[in-house]
């Protein structure tokens, strides 16, 4: 078994540590500790994307996350995202609760109705990525709650920094969209044939 030891470690460390114990070592059993519940979440979801079957075991304040696949399974092709190449694929990244400087009350109510308006993209809104002061918009009371889940239920990928929401301590607030760390914000940049930033 790979053991990853990586308490202690920011975002997006856990996850690109054990990128790279799966990229050099290919195991079919891997242990990763991690130290909190935003990494716990991206290390979970990254060794799925990579053919593991997970478990979580809690131990104190560590969880235990405990990544096996059937021998001779390879990790899967990392331009799976790329299927619909005939689909152009907007991202667009929020990293404010409000749009533009001046009135906050005003940049609110601009911020709803931009993301009410997001749906005239069609098909080629490919994920919606929430940092810094725009995670607000995913949790509890938030005025946009039921149209980021009505975007979420159609398909529209949503991905909600977890360093952001363990800083504004709201990780139990969110309710939309997955818990993400920079490498997969930093992917989805990459695979995205445009990136808009508000």
């Amino acid at each position: 078994m790979k053991e990853i030891d990586a308490r202690g470690l920011a975002c997006p460390a856990p996850v690109l540590q054990t990128k790279a114990a799966v990229e050099a070592v290919n195991p079919d059993l891997i242990k990763v500790i991690v130290d909190n519940e935003a990494s716990k979440q991206n290390v979970c979801r990254f060794l799925k994307s990579q053919n593991f079957d997970t478990d979580v075991q809690k131990d104190g304040m560590d969880f235990y996350v405990i990544g096996k696949r059937e021998a001779g399974i390879s990790s899967k092709d990392s331009t799976e995202e790329r299927v619909k190449a005939d689909t152009k694929k907007i991202m667009v990244m929020l990293a404010t609760d409000r749009m533009g400087y001046g009135d906050d009350e005003l940049g609110l109510k601009l911020m709803i109705s931009y993301i009410k308006t997001l749906k005239e993209m069609g098909s080629e809104l490919w994920r919606l990525v929430f940092v810094n002061n725009g995670v607000k918009l995913t949790i509890e009371g938030s005025e946009v709650l039921p149209v980021l889940k009505a975007y979420e239920k159609e398909g529209l990928h949503i991905l909600v920094c977890g360093t952001c929401l363990t800083h504004f301590d709201l990780l139990d607030q969110k309710q939309v969209g997955e818990t993400t760390n920079m490498l997969d914000i930093v992917t989805a940049m990459q695979l995205a044939d445009k990136v808009i930033s508000i």
